[in-house]
């Protein structure tokens, strides 16, 4: 009996701890309390006496909330040492505000990625842009270790946390521009080569410049040995080096590749030195993006501190008036009708380097609309069915010979009258703004100032006719 009696008592203590141990774990409306420690990416922070700087950098800037939140980052610390370098004597607190978020965030990829997944390539980082508010990038190199942006060393990796993993740096990851990652990403050595040729430093200054605003097209190592062909970058002139360097370039812009539309665009290259004459860019948008119907973006979207770099697997060609032509499919019955005879290049008159024969030409291109209405006209269905004197007649009438006229120097020639490819003379009409065909109908101007190396082409609304 007592037996029995001693073993109730037992049942009933344990009972009573169960009890006890599940009331701790109880809030006083019923809900259940984890009183397990936190150990976000913040909590190592904050234990370790020798990030004291970046915590007070993550508290400054509010990037602490980030760090100790849901989710799963990649934090690279840089350790005090690496922030007193940075500093030189300057107190956190006197650093501005907007400037030092944006550093603290280039250090925190929005994604777990532990030494092992790190590869060489490109990585976002959770700073911005600020033309764009695209995310910005850094280079992880694994060659030797790890190293971002050639400027900062993993020396120690792998502190796992709740919400991600902490790498210590020896060094503050400076926010990167265009010029940081020419310089760095080894399949960009030729473009490097190309924009340092002779000790140039013109395109690596501007392109460190973070005043300024840029879109980069950047051809690939195997993009420049297409291009040069067996020559080497000192083969090629300085000048003519320079505009096909400026021809990658979209000054004043940051064109994300979501942004990017099939339409034309200034580059940095300008036609004949006249900073007032930007070479024109075709962007096609129909398949991926190409450039001036030959050169593709392989990899968009490398976002700096002072725009992105879009890498291209061929160089960019420098256009003539025949190259948007080609490359623009709202121009391919303009092009039918210019190879239409056999006995009859055009193709190679109009690619005439600026300075020979009748260059530079003003083109004026009708639309394939423009092609349809003159069908409809004439009764027939396409260019096969129209005359090929007729047919030769209407495309050299579109060609004015020796002149460059942009559409500012239009609206001073109102009533002029200049000679074509045909012998025939066509009619500006600016105030309308239209050009006049010998059979006296106008054409509207639609687009103007398409700039190439050997001309300019303005495209119009009407097929000009004798």
């Amino acid at each position: 009996m007592k037996k029995i009696l001693l073993n109730t008592k037992i049942i009933i203590l344990v009972i009573t701890a169960i009890g006890i141990i599940s009331c701790a774990d109880d809030d006083d409306n019923g809900n259940i309390i984890d009183n397990t420690p936190s150990n976000t990416i913040l909590d190592i922070v904050i234990s370790n006496p020798d990030y004291s700087s970046f915590l007070a950098a993550l508290n400054q800037t509010g990037v602490n909330a980030t760090v100790a939140g849901n989710g799963n980052f990649t934090v690279f610390a840089p350790n005090n040492a690496a922030f007193d370098a940075l500093l030189g004597g300057t107190a956190i607190e006197d650093v501005d505000n907007a400037v030092l978020t944006q550093l603290v965030l280039n250090h925190v990829i929005n994604a777990e990625l532990f030494a092992a997944d790190l590869t060489t390539g490109y990585q976002k980082t959770l700073a911005t842009e600020d033309a764009s508010n695209a995310t910005i990038d850094m280079y992880i190199d694994t060659t030797n270790g790890v190293v971002i942006n050639n400027q900062s060393t993993v020396i120690a990796t792998d502190t796992d946390a709740d919400n991600g993993v902490l790498h210590e740096v020896d060094t503050v990851i400076d926010l990167p521009t265009i010029a940081t990652f020419a310089v760095i990403d080894p399949s960009l050595d030729s473009l490097e080569a190309a924009l340092t040729d002779e000790g140039n430093t013109t395109f690596t200054d501007l392109f460190s410049d973070t005043t300024l605003d840029f879109t980069v097209f950047a051809p690939t190592n195997d993009a420049f040995t297409t291009f040069l062909d067996g020559a080497t970058i000192g083969d090629i002139d300085n000048d003519v080096l320079a505009q096909v360097l400026s021809n990658h370039v979209l000054p004043e812009t940051v064109a994300i590749s979501t942004a990017l539309t099939s339409t034309y665009v200034n580059t940095a290259a300008v036609f004949n030195g006249d900073a007032n004459a930007p070479i024109t860019m075709y962007v096609n948008t129909d398949n991926g993006v190409q450039l001036n119907g030959a050169s593709s973006v392989t990899l968009a979207d490398i976002v700096t501190s002072n725009g992105v770099i879009h890498i291209v697997d061929t160089v960019v060609p420098l256009p003539d008036v025949t190259t948007f032509i080609f490359a623009d499919p709202n121009f391919s019955t303009l092009l039918e009708a210019i190879l239409a005879d056999p006995n009859v290049d055009y193709i190679t008159a109009l690619q005439t380097p600026f300075g020979d024969g009748a260059t530079p030409f003003t083109g004026f291109a009708p639309t394939n609309d423009a092609f349809t209405n003159l069908f409809t006209d004439l009764n027939v269905t396409g260019i096969s069915e129209i005359p090929l004197m007729d047919l030769s007649t209407i495309v050299e009438l579109h060609n004015i010979v020796n002149m460059n006229i942009r559409a500012e120097e239009l609206t001073t020639m109102d009533g002029m009258s200049f000679t074509t490819f045909s012998g025939l003379d066509i009619t500006i009409d600016a105030m309308t703004p239209a050009v006049i065909g010998p059979d006296g109908e106008p054409s509207l101007l639609l687009m103007t100032d398409l700039q190439t190396t050997n001309g300019v082409v303005h495209t119009i609304d009407r097929v000009l006719r004798n």
